[in-house]
């Protein structure tokens, strides 16, 4: 352990500390709407999910469709704090609601990454591999570097 910090994972020889967000605020209204988004099955989030299920990416467990406050996030991994979004058509003309939404999810200590639907579509590997980059970055420790 680095400064007494939990290791959660490793990617590649790299090890990722915990950084797990307690209390985080909960509607429960939104509890059936998320179940039917999951069920609905966009695209590019299926292809994403199939990435990352059952710890498929380095044992790393994402939750889907998430409740966070008053807001459910595509992917959220509570181990780490951190809120994965995939954008797609979904979003366009909904900057101002989006910017409000990831400075909510901020103000809560977690971190947003966002990737594009048709990257998930047509670049997956780089996706990955990209997020893997993030992961170790943000969660690596100070001298960490991929």
């Amino acid at each position: 352990m680095e400064n007494n910090r939990e290791i959660t994972a490793h990617i590649y020889t790299h090890p990722i500390y915990r950084n797990f967000i307690e209390n985080l605020p909960y509607n429960a209204k939104l509890k059936a709407r998320s179940r039917a988004l999951r069920k609905a099955g966009v695209l590019s989030e299926v292809i994403f999910w199939l990435q990352v299920h059952k710890g498929m990416f380095w044992k790393i467990d994402f939750d889907r469709q998430r409740i966070i406050g008053n807001f459910i996030v595509d992917f959220y991994i509570k181990t780490l704090g951190l809120v994965v979004e995939i954008d797609g058509s979904s979003h366009n003309d909904k900057e101002e609601y989006d910017q409000k939404r990831e400075d909510y999810l901020i103000s809560l200590g977690l971190k947003v990454y966002r990737i594009s639907d048709l990257r998930v579509k047509n670049d997956l590997r780089n996706v990955m591999m990209e997020l893997e980059k993030y992961i170790v970055l943000e969660y690596g420790g100070k001298e960490t570097s991929i």
